[in-house]
């Protein structure tokens, strides 16, 4: 991974208040709120941005098929929304430490 790409991502968490970054010889990063505080939703958004379901515009269908496919994805939007909310990062974090 390249580098430039890296740091990016660690400044997208330090601005979402996922990551604490210190300068200096004992610098780095650390979390800034206990694992057990912070999502999986919340570290996919900081990095990606919202979670949305995406419709391609089609000529190809009415415009009734595209309104009841949006619904649809949205629906399936707001449940793995809420899935991944529920998964904290200390979860993760208790399995591998078990492997």
């Amino acid at each position: 991974m390249p580098e430039r790409f890296l740091l990016q991502i660690l400044r997208n968490l330090v601005t979402h208040g996922i990551l604490h970054s210190a300068r200096g010889v004992d610098g780095g990063y650390t979390l800034d709120r206990p694992a057990n505080q912070i999502s999986i939703l919340q570290v996919i958004e900081a990095v990606d941005g919202p979670l949305a379901a995406g419709v391609p515009d089609s000529q190809r269908f009415p415009e009734h098929s595209q309104a009841k496919l949006r619904e649809a994805l949205d629906r399936v939007t707001c449940l793995a929304r809420q899935q991944l909310d529920q998964i904290k990062i200390s979860c993760l974090l208790e399995k591998a430490n078990s492997l």
